[in-house]
């Protein structure tokens, strides 16, 4: 059944009750591996499985770092009996197209850094850093470290991190991941930075990559979206832009800390494959479980304090906004259109957008395709930039040599039917926009009827808001 929610209903349900439902919504029985359902608040979940992620200061005496407390011993890893990888085979970052050794700092397993941060598996690795599961041997609780290359430093991430952590309390404070702690550590070949997180579960892509034909079921994408324009709200209530708005950067929240304890009990016991080289060793990397937490928007590294006179080239390629492709003036509507992009990825388990021609991307093809399905972009659009003179007449008629694809939402939009997809193509409607101006903020997205049609179906059935509790059982997906 469909619940259309009308600006009357969505005034009566309230930011309170949403957030409430969100958060409940990520603990209730569901057939979906990662997501299971428990009747708490978002306050009260938010509190007991984030806020316990705080770094307490080390006393610092002659640049010497000491304990204000007595720490944790050690843990003991082994030192053999696992698998060595020959060492002409490359694997993990050796893959990377640019790796440079000399870049990347030798961490190993059972390593202490800043004298608290015990190394205790390795997490992942990219073109800029590796991670690492730590456990704090000061406060018996894990972390996750990102270490990054050589000549790689984060100041901007570190600069935002501050500025969100000093702003006021928000419901989308709670859920987003900033630096809790940096440092740096010296390598063969130079200083490395040292970032501080609070642990999370596997990014929403690989999550996807476990589910049929990567495609989420309709009410998981609802709430999550909901959820993720909840801590945007945040993000530009305070002048920041993400600008890079994907399920690579949604992760899962840790409501049991014991997973964390089981991947270094599995360290300690079946020690990963590695690479044993002379100055280094490279590790296999352990994924994160599955998880059942709320999500969490992770990943600053590419974001901007809006100046309100933005320029410049931001987003990934595909996911580009009209106004970056076509070097105009942005502002914090390009997370907006980050969403539309990022939730046909999620129902439809491919891309919205090719962008490419001859494997390459391509803005004449981009801009062909938001053509097709966007229409013609007003007057008032195209005076904003010269560029624009190379696509469109004066009259705007288009004028590129790549064909204009002969396609609509309608006919692309395979996974929903009847007034699931009408309220769906509303709500695309609603963020592919030519002007920024006219796409609704991140708040105002956050109440959308289709976003909001699992939440409304919910109190018809008998979800009670005060007490977060639910009357009635949830059936599977489809």
């Amino acid at each position: 059944m469909v619940f259309k929610s009308g600006a009357a209903s969505r005034r009566s349900v309230g930011p309170a009750i949403v957030l409430t439902w969100l958060s409940s919504s990520f603990s209730q029985p569901s057939t979906m591996p990662a997501l299971r359902w428990s009747p708490r608040g978002l306050t009260s979940v938010v509190r007991s499985s984030l806020a316990r992620y705080v770094v307490s200061p080390l006393h610092r005496s002659n640049g010497t770092t000491v304990a204000s407390k007595l720490l944790l011993p050690q843990r003991q890893f082994l030192t053999s009996g696992f698998v060595e990888v020959d060492i002409s085979r490359k694997i993990e970052e050796e893959d990377l197209p640019l790796y440079k050794a000399e870049n990347y700092y030798p961490a190993s397993i059972g390593q202490v850094l800043e004298s608290r941060y015990q190394i205790v598996s390795k997490l992942g690795y990219g073109t800029s850093s590796t991670v690492w599961l730590c456990r704090d041997l000061l406060e018996n609780d894990y972390f996750t470290l990102k270490v990054c290359n050589k000549g790689h430093k984060p100041t901007h991430e570190l600069a935002i991190s501050d500025l969100l952590r000093n702003s006021k309390e928000h419901a989308g404070k709670k859920t987003i991941r900033l630096v809790l702690d940096s440092f740096e550590v010296s390598g063969p070949s130079g200083t490395h930075t040292c970032l501080v997180y609070q642990p999370c579960g596997m990014s929403f892509t690989e999550f996807q990559h476990l589910l049929p034909d990567n495609k989420l079921p309709k009410e998981l994408v609802q709430r999550g979206i909901q959820l993720i324009l909840i801590s945007l709200a945040f993000l530009h209530d305070n002048g920041v832009i993400h600008t890079d708005i994907s399920t690579n950067n949604i992760l899962q929240g840790i409501q049991d800390p014991s997973v964390l304890r089981q991947i270094e009990e599995d360290e300690v016991a079946r020690p990963i494959a590695r690479k044993v080289l002379s100055d280094r060793t490279i590790y296999y990397s352990r994924p994160m479980p599955n998880s059942a937490g709320l999500l969490v928007l992770s990943d600053f590294g590419e974001a901007r304090i809006d100046k309100g006179s933005n320029r410049g080239d931001i987003m990934p390629g595909i996911y580009r906004a009209p106004e970056v492709i076509l070097d105009m003036e942005w502002d914090c509507k390009v997370d907006v259109w980050s969403i539309g992009t990022m939730i046909w990825d999620m129902v439809e388990g491919g891309h919205l957008f090719f962008a490419k021609k001859d494997r390459i991307l391509n803005d004449e093809q981009q801009l062909a395709e938001l053509v097709s399905l966007m229409g013609p972009p007003p007057p008032e659009f195209l005076q904003r930039s010269e560029k624009c003179r190379q696509f469109w007449d004066d009259q705007g008629t288009w004028k590129g040599s790549i064909p204009i694809p002969e396609q609509s939402f309608e006919m692309r939009a395979r996974q929903f039917f009847n007034e699931d997809k009408e309220l769906f193509m509303a709500f695309l409607r609603r963020i592919f926009c030519w002007l920024p101006e006219e796409r609704p903020t991140a708040e105002e997205l956050a109440y959308d009827d289709f976003l909001m049609q699992p939440l409304l179906a919910a109190r018809l059935a008998g979800y009670d808001s005060t007490s977060c509790a639910y009357r009635v059982g949830w059936t599977k997906p489809g």
